[in-house]
């Protein structure tokens, strides 16, 4: 029988797995998107362009609203702080998100050169303010949430918006925008030719780069500013109580884990050894691969951040101890009993779907394409 500490633990590994996996899928649509105005430079380029997404994106957001929905379920505390916290700014994300279904749908709905550009700039916002979001959301995690509970769990949210864009906040949400922008350079490497595969190899070296530089830049700022670490004892097995502990709060606190299991610096290393493999691989025309080592990259990034914070899910700047951590903000044994059982069933029905859509649409979008199936598509 697995026990409550264990079910905890494979909780945060299944939140972290889903998270990467809405990076690898639906970063690399948002990387499309970013790019779609300076790659594409008239309307059959840019169609190409949209079509090399056009019909994977939904499929793709399938692991941004299962997160969601992990979130919510497994550690119901921390998506009720989050929902509090970071309302507008969900808010925000949200609202740009719209724009990708709407623009995919109406954008050559009519001929017009200033309707279709317009499109193509709301497609644009679509994928940039998420890509810059969800990494100004890791920025903030990591330097505290101001919020604290009650002694009856209501949640006290004391912070803004314009808060939550901070200079460190602003840098971790740039690495998030590089890396997409990279992710989604290799992917049309992959799925297209001609001028738009030459344009996209040049891209890649440069988003690659300065995706490394931002990280290794962030890497130093981490080791300055205050982490969170739990001094009193840890009860894993204990019912969820986030102020049944003592927290404190020190500069260099987040390098803990990898001080106590160097091991783990394989992590952050994995991202720069991806990262550069990313660039040599596209630079001989191995798209595929590349694609495969740009996933890496991310999957590091992403790492890195999780195992950086680990137990903590959302610590609190404003009252140390009521800081969220895997251990005490997480939902009954049973409930994680019967998502497990849920998540075993469908999860691999949900990979097995996604690997036949991608190998059913492999290949590559030309002009020819779009210019023989102009009704069909986008």
């Amino acid at each position: 029988m697995l026990d409550y500490e264990t079910m905890r633990l494979i909780w945060w590994a299944l939140l972290g797995a889903l998270l990467i996996g809405f990076a690898i899928t639906d970063g690399f649509d948002m990387g499309v998107a970013v790019l779609l105005p300076f790659l594409g430079k008239n309307d059959t380029e840019r169609r190409v362009i949209i079509n090399s997404i056009g019909t994977v994106w939904e499929g793709n957001q399938v692991w941004f609203i299962t997160a969601g929905g992990a979130l919510f379920a497994a550690w119901p505390i921390a998506y009720a702080v989050a929902f509090s916290g970071f309302y507008f700014a969900l808010l925000l994300t949200l609202f740009a998100l719209f724009l990708r279904p709407i623009g995919f749908d109406y954008r050559s709905k009519l001929p017009s050169p200033k309707w279709r550009n317009n499109w193509d700039i709301a497609l644009f916002v679509g994928g940039f303010v998420p890509s810059l979001i969800f990494g100004v959301a890791f920025g903030n995690l990591l330097q505290g949430v101001p919020f604290h509970l009650d002694n009856d769990m209501r949640i006290f949210y004391t912070g803004s918006f314009w808060a939550l864009l901070n200079p460190f906040a602003l840098a971790a949400g740039l690495v998030s925008l590089s890396m997409l922008v990279m992710h989604g350079a290799v992917y049309l490497q992959l799925k297209t030719g001609g001028d738009i595969n030459r344009r996209c190899k040049k891209v890649v070296p440069v988003a690659a780069i300065v995706t490394l530089a931002l990280f290794a830049a962030a890497g130093i700022w981490v080791a300055n500013i205050d982490g969170y670490h739990i001094s009193s004892e840890i009860l894993p097995n204990a019912p969820s109580n986030p102020l049944a502990k003592i927290v404190q709060k020190g500069p260099g606190l987040w390098l803990d884990n990898y001080e106590h299991y160097p091991v783990l610096s394989i992590i952050p290393a994995l991202a720069f050894i991806a990262g550069a493999l990313t660039i040599v691989l596209s630079k001989i025309e191995r798209p595929g691969l590349a694609f495969i080592a740009s996933s890496l990259t991310l999957t590091a990034i992403i790492l890195t951040a999780g195992v950086s914070m680990f137990p903590f899910l959302m610590p609190s700047s404003s009252m140390l101890n009521s800081s969220l951590t895997i251990w005490d903000a997480s939902s009954s044994l049973t409930t994680l009993k019967l998502m497990l059982l849920a998540t075993l069933i469908f999860l691999p029905i949900v990979l097995a779907y996604t690997t036949w859509v991608f190998r059913i649409l492999r290949g590559k979008i030309t002009p020819e394409h779009i210019h023989q199936n102009d009704h069909t598509v986008i």
